[in-house]
């Protein structure tokens, strides 16, 4: 489940320029979720099985 505080830090680091990709290397998460918490207005993400 994505928190809060970890889409905070993609946003932000999608506003410094940084790519889906170095942002998932970073966090450690996938580039899909990236996009999706980037495309999202949501706050908070629950991994749906």
């Amino acid at each position: 489940m994505l928190i809060v505080d970890t889409i905070a830090k993609i946003r932000r680091l999608f506003r410094e320029h940084r790519s889906i990709r170095e942002i998932s290397r970073e966090l450690r998460l996938s580039r899909k979720v990236v996009r999706k918490a980037l495309r999202s207005d949501k706050t908070a993400f629950a991994y749906k099985r």
